[in-house]
């Protein structure tokens, strides 16, 4: 019993800090022997895709078109395509007097990666990027993703999601932005140590020449095109400098819906990923992907409540301090996270109970989705959730 505890126990720490502490050990060691690509300033920039699936987005899709055609690359290189499949409102009538835009409609809403393959003839750009059409980019963005593929290595690079935090933000708003930015100093290190693990439909991009179709059921179609990339030996850029701006879910009941079908998607493409999680084909690759995802979306939701039922146990039979530090600490972190649970909804915003209810709301929706899943009740096509 206390072997299965410490277990629990290490592979929880492991999967939220631990691997952090080892990525960055190991990058420092690496930085030792090796030297980062120097990028080629002088070098032709590619022609570019721009591929925005938008589905019943009226009210913010002029916004969106309008931050598009901002965007600091040439135009003569810049290709922009809109699929409104499903709308059911003014979204398509709103996109068609922009001449620079190809829209492409369908009245039947057949989910994202249905779209997006119905828009793949129409491509004609060397660097597809796709991105969602409730983002918004830096002015820079395209650049900064293009210049990766000048390492002939790269197969595809992730751009940086950005959580528009305000300071009065509530559970959902201080728990997203939090996990964001830890998010992209594992990302960030990764990729300097090997290869990103996936990729945010926020922004990313791939080399048009790569692109493999996947299931059109697939749940989470930006994680697995990019993955389908990587396992083919390629190399998933990170580049903090191009990033694409959303605020945060409208509130904790919002984020949940958005997690689990995240994590339905998790379990989903956990199945299909099988030569990324072969270590005989790839072992920095294995090692990344298991560290990085497969321990999030699998056992670790589980591992914490054997950890604290465990724990539970062990303290009536034993007096050593160290067993009973870590039953209090358990303690103390559910009750913050209950007490973020109350105060969130009496609208009191103190952020510090918050990372606590957002780590627990985030794992309860992996063991939610994964009972989705495998009940079949995940529909691939995107769900909306409400943003403040």
């Amino acid at each position: 019993m206390k072997l299965t505890f410490w277990v629990s126990i290490f592979l929880i720490a492991y999967t939220y800090v631990g691997y952090g502490f080892v990525l960055f050990i190991l990058v420092k060691i690496k930085r030792l022997y090796s030297k980062p690509f120097v990028f080629n300033n002088l070098a032709p920039l590619p022609t570019v895709t721009i591929l925005i699936a938008a589905w019943n987005e009226e009210f913010i899709i002029l916004e969106k078109i309008k931050n598009s055609l901002a965007l600091d690359y040439p135009k003569n290189k810049l290709q922009f395509i809109f699929i409104t499949d499903g709308s059911t409102d003014q979204t398509p009538d709103l996109i068609k007097p922009f001449e620079e835009i190809l829209l492409l409609h369908n009245h039947e809403r057949t989910g994202k990666m249905a779209a997006i393959k119905r828009a793949m003839p129409f491509a004609n750009g060397e660097i597809l990027v796709f991105t969602d059409a409730n983002t918004f980019l830096n002015v820079a963005a395209i650049k900064e993703l293009v210049k990766h593929y000048q390492n002939e290595k790269v197969g595809a690079v992730a751009g940086e999601k950005r959580i528009m935090v305000e300071t009065s933000a509530d559970a959902s708003s201080a728990g997203e932005g939090f996990y964001w930015k830890y998010e992209s100093l594992l990302k960030k290190w990764d990729y300097e140590l090997y290869s990103n693990v996936g990729a945010a439909g926020e922004l990313f991009s791939i080399r048009t020449s790569l692109y493999q179709p996947v299931e059109s059921d697939t749940i989470i179609d930006d994680h697995m095109i990019a993955m389908r990339i990587a396992e083919k030996g390629n190399i998933i850029a990170y580049e903090p400098n191009a990033y694409a701006m959303e605020t945060a879910s409208a509130n904790s009941k919002e984020e949940l819906k958005r997690k689990i079908r995240i994590a339905a998607g998790g379990i989903q493409s956990i199945l299909r990923l099988t030569k990324a999680a072969n270590p005989f084909i790839n072992p920095i690759l294995t090692f990344q992907y298991l560290s990085h995802r497969v321990l999030r979306w699998t056992i670790t939701p589980f591992l914490l409540i054997v950890a604290l039922i465990l724990n539970t146990v062990i303290v009536f039979q034993t007096d050593l301090l160290h067993y009973h530090l870590l039953f209090y600490a358990q303690i103390l972190f559910y009750a913050l996270s209950v007490l973020g649970v109350i105060f969130e909804q009496q609208n009191i915003k103190i952020k510090a109970f918050f990372i606590p209810y957002y780590f627990c709301l985030m794992n309860y929706a992996v063991i939610a989705g994964m009972i989705r899943y495998y009940k079949k009740n995940q529909s691939a096509a995107w769900e909306r959730s409400k943003r403040k």
